[in-house]
């Protein structure tokens, strides 16, 4: 792991790997034998897409998840050889490299499938998980497409130039019924499937929540997304009562300390002044790295040992904080979230962090936002 001494600490996500091994064995316990895909698309949810894919399959992963050929290839320039699933395409994409490199293919359309068969030959054949739409709405094929686009993969299949080893799906993770229909929708597709004389090794339709919830619905393989990263994909349930472990912290350093008088004006359009006397720090973090403009007066950080509320407005590359009475110094640690659960337990024992929830609630979002959406400038530190 990268030191202190070694890291420029004005914006630095620091990246638990142990935590993401852990989670993925955790949920391989409570889903085998189904296997486990690891997903690791938009930079890994912002923790780095190559650095926990390594992770992730030192913990058992038996698969890895993109959305697209171009994120799938930069796994393999990273030496990275294990199964990777790439499912998100353009209007008219091109499958050689990926087919090249090993890639597996999502399946959504005609067009994808004549295009993964023109990429395909006989002695490197298009490797291919056919997705049907149950309900979401989303990708995949429609049910009056399923008949055939399952008898054009089982020609396609026989001249060898395709191997379709999966079919899978999306679920709305709405409520229990409503998963239940897609559960019975998926069935239908798979026994349409095999009429058409195709054989799909791998069924899979559950992401995190279903796994987790849904036991019927792990199937041969479960994708496990915001879980991989140690956050919750439930409103009801934190990441410590589900045995996850969250994986990144998020941390600057104070780099301007001042006392102002009470009813100073702080940030743009002074939405907020304090009522006392008050130190004020600044934290060199903004909406350019990821911070939502929404914690403006709303979210908070910690700082020598205690939580401390953000105010004034959230601009491009700093926030304010209001230290209160307590003092602080150029240089000290903020830490942003990283705790435990979604009620500001701690990451280091003793540490009321805030959480990625936390801040997900202040800003009116989800979890999985505020972790993927962090920026370059914010270095990745791993250990």
């Amino acid at each position: 792991m990268t030191t202190d001494a070694e890291t420029p600490a004005l914006r630095r996500a620091i990246i638990d790997t142990g935590a993401i091994g852990a989670n993925v064995e955790h949920v391989r316990s409570l889903v085998a034998p189904a296997q486990v895909m690891a997903v690791v698309k938009a930079g890994g949810y912002g923790h780095g897409a190559a650095e926990v894919a390594r992770a992730a399959l030192d913990g058992g992963a038996d698969w890895l998840g993109v959305a697209d050929v171009d994120e799938a290839l930069a796994l393999r320039a990273a030496g990275i050889t294990a199964p990777v699933l790439a499912w998100l395409h353009g209007h008219d994409p091109r499958f050689e490299a990926a087919v090249a490199s090993g890639v597996s293919l999502g399946i959504s359309s005609r067009r994808q499938l004549e295009r993964a068969t023109d990429a395909g030959t006989a002695q490197h054949p298009a490797h291919l998980h056919l997705k049907v739409d149950t309900g979401l709405g989303r990708n995949g094929v429609e049910r009056d497409e399923w008949q055939p686009l399952f008898a054009a993969a089982a020609a396609a299949e026989a001249t060898g130039r395709i191997r379709v080893d999966g079919l899978f799906s999306h679920l709305a993770n709405a409520l229990p019924d409503d998963d239940r229909a897609q559960l019975e929708a998926f069935d239908e597709a798979t026994a349409v499937a095999r009429d058409a004389g195709l054989d799909p090794q791998l069924r899979h339709i559950a992401s995190t929540a279903a796994a987790l919830r849904l036991p019927e619905a792990r199937l041969d393989l479960v994708r496990l997304g915001i879980g991989l990263y140690g956050l919750s994909p439930f409103d009801d349930a934190t990441s410590h009562e589900l045995g996850l472990r969250p994986a990144l912290r998020l941390e600057s350093r104070l780099i301007s300390v001042k006392h102002v008088a009470a009813g100073t004006g702080v940030s743009y359009g002074y939405t907020y002044r304090p009522d006392a006397d008050s130190w004020l720090g600044l934290v060199p973090l903004g909406y350019a790295d990821g911070i939502p403009r929404h914690v403006s007066n709303r979210g908070s950080v910690w700082v020598n040992g205690r939580v401390h509320p953000i105010v004034g407005r959230v601009a491009m590359d700093q926030f304010v904080v209001d230290l209160g009475e307590h003092r602080a110094a150029v240089g000290d640690r903020v830490v942003l979230f990283g705790g435990t659960t979604g009620h500001g337990d701690a990451a280091e024992a003793g540490e009321p962090f805030p959480s990625a929830d936390d801040w997900a609630r202040a800003a009116h979002t989800i979890n999985y936002e505020i972790v993927t959406r962090l920026g370059r400038r914010v270095k990745r530190v791993y250990g």
